[in-house]
């Protein structure tokens, strides 16, 4: 199924653009429903994923790793599009993750004369 798919690959995963916005939802709802860790929690992962090693991932290094975060669990970032087709494509990761990062952090003072120039 491909609603855990971002989730067994590492946390990040290139998609079409759309694709990537739906699985956000689903994404950042499985990981609220690992926080809960309730049986009807993990009842309703397991409707959803149908993985054992996905739905066991969400309730337990991954419901650690956001205790306490309020949301917003995973980011899309648009990359260009595909060659051959054109189809927009994203990426779709996991916030806080362990891998390198795709585009630099920015600083404010960066940002500011961003703005300033425009």
């Amino acid at each position: 199924m491909w609603h855990g798919y971002a989730f067994s690959k590492l946390g990040r995963d290139s998609l079409l653009r759309q694709r990537a916005k739906a699985m956000r939802k689903i994404g950042d709802k499985m990981i609220t429903l690992g926080k809960a860790g309730t049986q009807e929690a993990k009842s309703e992962a397991w409707r959803w994923m149908r993985e054992r090693p996905l739905v066991s991932k969400i309730f337990g290094s991954l419901r650690e790793r956001y205790q306490d975060r309020a949301g917003g669990y995973t980011r899309v970032l648009r990359v260009p599009n595909r060659k051959g087709d054109n189809a927009p494509m994203a990426i779709i990761e996991l916030v806080d993750n362990n891998l390198p990062p795709l585009r630099p952090p920015r600083t404010h003072a960066s940002s500011r004369a961003n703005t300033a120039s425009n």
